[in-house]
């Protein structure tokens, strides 16, 4: 992403949180993209819901309902964001949720992740393994048996890894 599309992002993000949470969902992630067609605003939401390690407590009734109230938020908001001709799109994380922020390290800890950071950590930017915590602003993974701690800013993206059971 851009620096202007980044920021853009943290505007909308701003924005939209507090919408998400008088639904009573998490806005995991706002992202904003050129697209052929136009501009794509993609919001993921999500609901934390003791017990339900797999899987997402956001219902399509919730992703409808945050997607017309951010909608007329946008509206509202034009002179500020002049987004011209977008699609909005609501959805929930899906079963390889992403991990933004420190909170969702620590909500997830004990969970197996896959994580891609911006500079060469050991030589090598691609990590797989067991979400230990947090340490400090540091992501503490254990990775085949070796224990590394990456810096969060450093972390470009990150997801929870699914498992089909058999």
């Amino acid at each position: 992403m851009t620096h202007a599309s980044e920021q853009l992002a943290k505007t909308l993000a701003e924005l939209i949180d507090p919408i998400c949470r008088a639904h009573g969902v998490e806005l995991v992630e706002v992202r904003h993209q050129r697209e052929r067609g136009g501009a794509v605003i993609r919001v993921i939401i999500d609901r934390d819901q003791p017990g339900q390690e797999d899987g997402s407590g956001v219902s399509l009734d919730d992703c409808t309902r945050v997607s017309r109230d951010v909608s007329t938020a946008l509206d509202v908001h034009e002179d500020v964001l002049p987004l011209g001709v977008y699609r909005l799109e609501v959805s929930s994380p899906g079963l390889e949720r992403p991990l933004i922020k420190l909170a969702d390290f620590e909500r997830f800890s004990g969970r197996e992740i896959k994580l891609r950071t911006r500079t060469a950590i050991e030589r090598q930017r691609r990590f797989h393994g067991k979400l230990l915590g947090v340490v400090d602003r540091a992501i503490e993974l254990d990775q085949d048996g070796t224990v590394l701690l990456i810096p969060h800013d450093d972390i470009a993206q990150a997801n929870l890894v699914y498992r089909f059971s058999k």
